[in-house]
C-alpha cells in the first residue's frame, strides 16, 4: 500500500483498530497453502500481466497502474486435445445434469450449481437428499477449476476430488458407496460405451473415480471472461467512469489484498473477521477439517468474478445484497464503515466482473449412441 494516495483508508477507523497498510503488510507476510501453518493462508504467488498506458479516462480515476499487476485476465479454455480427451469432457457433461447418480433420482450437479444461473440456485442453503438442506451456501462452480482449493474449508484440492463429495453425501446426493455409484452408471445402457471411449485401455472403465476425472474435464472448461478482462487487456473504456471510481475505492481501501489474482479470490485462505468477530460464529471453517485451533474462522476467499450474479453471499448465506456483503467486508475485514457512495461505486465495478456463460458448451446433449441397446 506504500503507493496508494494518503487517505481515510490508510488510517485506523477507529482508535482500536489497525491501519490498513499495517493490515495489509500482515496478510502479505502470511503463509499461502493449504497445509498446517500460520494462520493466515495464501496461494502460490500469480503471474503478472502487462498493463497498457493508463488512458485519460483511468487518469482521472487516480488508478494506480502497480496495482493493476495483482490481476490477470482469464484465458479462454483450450479445446480437448485428443478424442479420448474430447469423450471425456462431453461424459463429464452428461453426468453433471445425471439425477439417476442421486438415491431417489432426482437431484443432479446442476440442481444446486445451475449452470445457466451462472453457477447457483440462488438458496441460501441447498436442498439434497428428502428434503434436508445443506449447512452451506453453495458457491458457483464458474471458475472454479482454476481455484487453489475446493469448497469453504479447502478439504478438496481439486474439481475432480471435489465431483465425489455430493454423490456420497447422506445429505445431498447421498448414494450410498462408490459400489453404488457404479451399479447405477453400469444400468444405464449410454454409460458403459461411453466410459469405455473416455478412458480407452482399461478394463473395467465405469468408476466413481473416472466418473469425478470426467465431471472434472468438463468443469475445466466453465470459465467466464468478460469486460473486465478487456480492460486488464488495456481496453479501458470497457469499463465506465463510474466503474473506474469503483476500482479505485476497491483498491485504496486494500479489498485487493485478498481478492487478487486471474479470478479474484480463490487463492488464499483468510480468516472471517480479522478485524471485528464476524456475528455467525456456529461454523468455525477450515479447523474443522484440520482440527487446530488457529484454523477457526479460516475459509477460502471465494472469488468475486460474477458475483453480482450469485446471491446470497458468504458461507452463512448472512447477506442478501451485493451491497450489504460490501459492507459486512469493509466492516469486519477492514475495520472501516464505507460511506454509501463508497460502497455503490464498489458495487458498480463488481459488476464488470460478470463474464459470459458459455451457452454452446453447457448445453445439454445426448451421448454418442444414448438409447440404443448396449
Amino acid at each position: 500500500m506504500a503507493n496508494a494516495p494518503t487517505s481515510r483508508f490508510t488510517r485506523p477507523h477507529r482508535a482500536h483498530r489497525v491501519s490498513l497498510g499495517a493490515l495489509a503488510a500482515t496478510f502479505l507476510a502470511g503463509a499461502c497453502s493449504e497445509e498446517p501453518g500460520p494462520p493466515v493462508v495464501r496461494g502460490a504467488p500469480m503471474a503478472t500481466v502487462s498493463v497498457a498506458p493508463p488512458t485519460s479516462v483511468q487518469a482521472e480515476a487516480k488508478i494506480n497502474p502497480r496495482l493493476l499487476r495483482r490481476f490477470q485476465p482469464l484465458e479462454k479454455t483450450s479445446a480437448p486435445a485428443t478424442p479420448a480427451e474430447r469423450e471425456r469432457v462431453d461424459l463429464g457433461r452428461a453426468l453433471f445434469y445425471e439425477t439417476r447418480l442421486s438415491k431417489e433420482k432426482n437431484i443432479s450437479c446442476d440442481s444446486c450449481h445451475t449452470l445457466t444461473n451462472y453457477g447457483v440456485d440462488h438458496a441460501p442453503k441447498s436442498v439434497g437428499h428428502q428434503g434436508q438442506v445443506g449447512t452451506r451456501n453453495s458457491p458457483t462452480v464458474y471458475n472454479a477449476a482454476g481455484f487453489f482449493a475446493q469448497f469453504w474449508d479447502g478439504r478438496a484440492s481439486n474439481v475432480e476430488d471435489q465431483a465425489k463429495v455430493p454423490l456420497l453425501n447422506p445429505t445431498e446426493m447421498a448414494m450410498g458407496s462408490p459400489l453404488e455409484v457404479e451399479r447405477a452408471l453400469r444400468a444405464i445402457p449410454e454409460y458403459p460405451r461411453s466410459f469405455k471411449k473416455a478412458f480407452p485401455g482399461q478394463a473395467q472403465p465405469v468408476t466413481l473415480e473416472n466418473a469425478a476425472i470426467a465431471i472434472g474435464a468438463f468443469e475445466r472448461g466453465l470459465f467466464t471472461p468478460g469486460r473486465w478482462d478487456d480492460f486488464l487487456r488495456g481496453d479501458h473504456g470497457a469499463l465506465s467512469n463510474v466503474e473506474q471510481a469503483g476500482l479505485k475505492t476497491f483498491l485504496d481501501s486494500g479489498c485487493m489484498v485478498c481478492h487478487t489474482g486471474r479470478y479474484l479470490g480463490g487463492s488464499m485462505f483468510e480468516r472471517l473477521g480479522v478485524v471485528e468477530p464476524w456475528p455467525n460464529q456456529s461454523d468455525q471453517g477450515r479447523s474443522g477439517v484440520t482440527g487446530r485451533s488457529e484454523d477457526a474462522m479460516m475459509f477460502k476467499v471465494p472469488s468475486l468474478r460474477n458475483v453480482g450474479k450469485t446471491a446470497p453471499y458468504f458461507h452463512d448465506a448472512s447477506a442478501a445484497t451485493l451491497e450489504d456483503a460490501v459492507r459486512q467486508m469493509g466492516k469486519h475485514q477492514l475495520g472501516l464503515e464505507l460511506t454509501p457512495p463508497e460502497v455503490s461505486g464498489i458495487v458498480a465495478w463488481l459488476g464488470s466482473l460478470t463474464g459470459e456463460i458459455p451457452v454452446d458448451y453447457i448445453a445439454r446433449r445426448p451421448l454418442a449412441g444414448e438409447g440404443d441397446a448396449p
